[in-house]
């Protein structure tokens, strides 16, 4: 085996080192450091979209996934000056963050072991006011197919306060249903908004949902969880990388899919996700870009 510690990468303009190349982040399939580099980069175009703008907390496994990995929220001191950042305030002081919008910065970060770039559900211009909001349904027993009900049930509910729906895999288990916003409601009124949206959903089915977060009330009920609707919390975002073996990704999908009965949430790796994207492109067309229409949050449930 190669024994290369580092080699150099033209990305744009940018020249990105990337250190430890032929390094196994995933064991389980042989997956090096290098591959995820190249998988962000070809995957650049479609991501970066649902990154521009959003400050970032890095999900980074230096040893692979099978070693400690942790969150890193502020940029390193020694990440190169064309990465873009920005301080963001928080509880007695402020993080400078990550701010990707170019393929470079996608693939340093990939050779910084970064697996997942959580993204905020705000920007920078406005970070107390999302324009989205994510309600993340988390099977306690793995039952996908039971998700996927779920989350029909409730783009329905959505559907009556006119509100779009848009879902995803989370490349995890479960999936994210996500409505886009107009960034005129701050996070604490959407909070509440997503909250009571939950609880009615679950009224509707208290025997299979809940939104009781411990997972010893749960009783293999699936979770709907709102919490992310706050202030610096994060989502993965679509085609973002899962720390789990097969390198499983985040999958936008359309709502018809859910039907299928042999979909899973981590149905779609980086070595099987381009002939999806070669055949029907990202679902998620729609949400990208400044121009795509906002959406006003309803005033009362």
């Amino acid at each position: 085996m190669s024994r290369q510690t580092s080699e150099t990468v033209r990305v744009g303009r940018q020249t990105v080192e990337i250190t430890r190349p032929n390094k196994v982040l995933f064991p389980a399939d042989g997956i090096t450091k290098r591959e995820l580099a190249e998988y962000y980069r070809q995957v650049a175009p479609i991501i970066l979209p649902h990154l521009r703008g959003r400050p970032l907390a890095l999900e980074r496994y230096p040893e692979g996934i099978g070693g400690p990995g942790f969150f890193q929220q502020k940029a390193g001191a020694y990440f190169p000056q064309w990465i873009r950042t920005a301080s963001l305030p928080k509880q007695g002081g402020s993080v400078r963050h990550v701010i990707c919008g170019n393929r470079a910065t996608l693939v340093y970060l990939a050779g910084q072991a970064v697996i997942t770039p959580h993204a905020w559900l705000s920007r920078i211009d406005k970070p107390n006011n999302p324009d989205q909001m994510i309600f993340d349904l988390d099977p306690s027993d793995g039952d996908f197919k039971a998700v996927c009900g779920a989350a029909k049930k409730l783009r329905e509910l959505l559907a009556e306060y006119g509100l779009p729906a848009f879902v995803k895999t989370t490349g995890s288990r479960g999936l994210h249903v996500l409505v886009p916003l107009d960034r005129r409601a701050d996070f604490d009124r959407i909070r509440v908004f997503a909250r009571q949206i939950a609880q009615r959903l679950a009224q509707t089915d208290p025997e299979h949902l809940t939104t009781d977060a411990r997972k010893t009330k749960r009783r293999g009920r699936i979770f709907i969880d709102t919490a992310r609707n706050s202030y610096a919390q994060t989502a993965a975002p679509p085609y973002a990388v899962r720390a789990r073996d097969g390198a499983p990704v985040a999958v936008p999908l359309h709502w018809e899919e859910l039907d299928n009965p042999q979909a899973r949430a981590d149905q779609f790796t980086i070595r099987n996700i381009w002939e999806r994207l070669h055949s029907i492109g990202d679902p998620w067309k729609s949400l990208k870009g400044p121009t795509r229409k906002a959406l006003e949050l309803p005033e009362v449930l």
